[in-house]
């Protein structure tokens, strides 16, 4: 329960509020969107909310670099650049965070050659607490750039950000629901032989819904709004929100939900504006944890999760999402200097998820599983020291940066330390 929350409509508003709140003793906190499932925003003190720092401050059509106020949505930053002719190169599949958000909890697309959202950043300007603004890059503070790339909040108050964008292209989309046993057993033809390549799959069953999205340079071929309206609309969100009300009154009828819901999963083809095709409009409220483990070890991995769910008769109706991203060198990224397979459980909400996603997040230390830092996890600073490389290259600059902890709270104690 924050004591204040201000809503400053200029960089320099924010630099004054963060001063004043720093120098009279009181915490900070820059939430986003809200769309995290972390404790990373909580706080009992300030609270600042940036809805109001959401405009292109530049942009460069010819190099493609476009600056940004922190508190823009990806879904209005998506229609600007469309508008000059641009694009970020990957997304992931849910665009109402800020980027300032987005960056900071490493959120990712999809793609072995593909990086996330963070690694497009070419320059951060960050406010700390004694009032100074540091313009972060590569050449200027190698360090503090790729700290506060994934900055988890831990850091100071982005500002600004400066993105490396590409013109605008073409996606062709194609789902595609096959057998679990083919998806894994060419899980790795599947990933280089696509620009995009996930898959989903339901506890209990052995069929996947595979999609894949490769850039594409003939006309646009959408989907009408009638196809959009019945699938995402009705079929996805009202009917997936009433046959997960069913499964959390009645648990035990979800392998026989699961089975039917797997043999329907429908096959889709179609071509649009990228940014069109990475999104959907995800309505149905759950909880989530996400880990990012060696790309290597991501077929067996699944297949324990799975193991699990079925040996525990664990009533989880939610299927399981898997992706493949390449590595970066944010000090704080899950797919730091290292080919990664991200697998995602979920949990319908008022059903209970601890137990499940316990033991997802054992299987997923076996392998050194790092968590997506704006999902649900369960570790401490002592354990993630030994899985980020950098760890202790990302406390100093945190020390450099907010000596104080102005920034600090209850989730950056667990996960960083004092």
């Amino acid at each position: 329960m924050p004591v204040h929350v201000a809503r400053p409509r200029t960089r320099e508003e924010l630099v004054e509020t963060i001063a004043a709140a720093a120098g009279a003793g009181r915490v900070v906190k820059v939430p986003g969107s809200g769309h995290s499932f972390t404790e990373a925003a909580l706080t009992d003190g300030l609270h600042i909310d940036i809805g109001a720092l959401r405009g292109v401050l530049d942009a460069d059509p010819a190099s493609g670099r476009v600056r940004v106020q922190a508190g823009i949505a990806l879904r209005d930053l998506n229609q600007e650049l469309h508008r000059r002719g641009l694009a970020m190169a990957n997304l992931g599949d849910i665009d109402r965070q800020t980027i300032a958000g987005a960056i900071s909890t490493a959120t990712h697309g999809t793609g072995s050659r593909l990086q996330n959202i963070s690694a497009q950043v070419e320059a951060i300007e960050l406010v700390t607490a004694d009032g100074q603004v540091h313009e972060l890059t590569e050449q200027s503070d190698p360090d503090g750039f790729r700290a506060a790339r994934v900055g988890i909040g831990a850091l100071g108050a982005i500002s600004a950000v400066t993105l490396r964008t590409v013109p605008a292209f073409l996606l062709h989309r194609v789902d595609a629901p096959l057998g679990l046993d083919e998806v894994l057993g060419d899980f790795e033809a599947l990933a280089d032989g696509n620009d995009h390549f996930e898959f989903y799959v339901f506890p209990y069953t052995e069929k996947a819904l595979t999609i894949v999205r490769n850039r594409f340079d003939g006309p646009p071929r959408p989907r009408s709004a009638l196809n959009v309206f019945v699938n995402e609309g009705i079929m996805q969100n009202v009917v997936g929100e009433w046959i997960f009300r069913l499964t959390r009154a009645r648990p035990a009828l979800i392998p026989r939900v699961t089975g039917l819901a797997s043999g329907l999963l429908s096959e889709g083809d179609y071509i649009d504006h990228s940014f069109k095709i990475f999104s959907s409009e995800r309505k149905i409220r759950f909880t989530e944890m996400e880990y990012a483990i060696p790309r290597e070890h991501g077929p067996a991995a699944v297949r324990r999760v799975l193991e699990w769910i079925s040996s525990n008769r664990y009533p989880v109706a939610f299927p399981i999402e898997c992706r493949v991203v390449a590595p970066d060198d944010a000090l704080l990224s899950p797919v730091y200097e290292r080919e990664t397979f991200y697998i995602a459980v979920h949990q319908f909400r008022g059903m209970e998820w601890r137990p499940y996603f316990a033991a997802v997040e054992e299987i997923m230390g076996s392998y050194g599983g790092r968590p997506h830092w704006g999902k649900r996890h369960l570790l401490t600073h002592e354990t993630l020291a030994q899985r980020y490389p950098r760890f202790g290259d990302f406390l100093a600059v945190r020390d450099r940066f907010d000596p104080r902890r102005a920034f600090a709270n209850a989730y950056t104690r667990r996960v960083l330390g004092e």
